[in-house]
């Protein structure tokens, strides 16, 4: 069972085979285990840094904590996939066309809702940003899951017409 979760958190088919390039860029210098915690530490803290960030919210200038925190939290928990399956893995599974306007939409909001607290001064924008952010977030890792791939909203829809007899 523990195989076949590796195979599965690593993307990896039973019958597909890497060729020399793929596995150079594959190999980690981390074992499972060590994975696996550091993917736990990292989610973990991502959660936190967003739990901290909404109860600095009723703070002066929580506002800009909260953004702040909230984010951090957001770019960690995405980090933290990285653990399992790896940077470059996790890049090209974010790219793939069933995540791809989730990604944009997330890596965007991420951007703009630091923004729109620094530099343009918009708290309600921010605000905005910050939903955005999570709804972007549940679109991406949800495609992630093999249960929920085709229930992402920002997934491409297929045009092709089905014919029943």
């Amino acid at each position: 069972m523990m195989d076949k979760l590796r195979r599965v958190l690593s993307g990896r088919e039973e019958n597909e085979e890497l060729g020399l390039t793929a596995q150079v860029l594959d190999a980690s210098t981390l074992s499972y285990s060590t994975r696996v915690k550091w993917f736990v530490i990292c989610f973990a803290g991502g959660i936190l840094c967003s739990i901290l960030g909404t109860a600095l919210l009723f703070l002066p200038n929580g506002l800009k904590l909260f953004a702040v925190f909230y984010t951090l939290g957001n770019i960690a928990a995405l980090a933290s996939t990285c653990f399992l399956m790896g940077p470059l893995k996790q890049l090209k599974r974010m790219f793939e066309p069933t995540r791809l306007i989730a990604t944009i939409v997330m890596l965007l909001c991420l951007a703009l809702t630091l923004c729109a607290v620094f530099w343009w001064h918009k708290k309600g924008l921010a605000i905005i940003f910050c939903i955005l952010q999570f709804l972007a977030m549940t679109c991406t890792f949800t495609s992630a899951l093999p249960v929920f791939p085709e229930t992402s909203p920002w997934q491409p829809q297929s045009h092709t017409s089905h014919v029943h007899s």
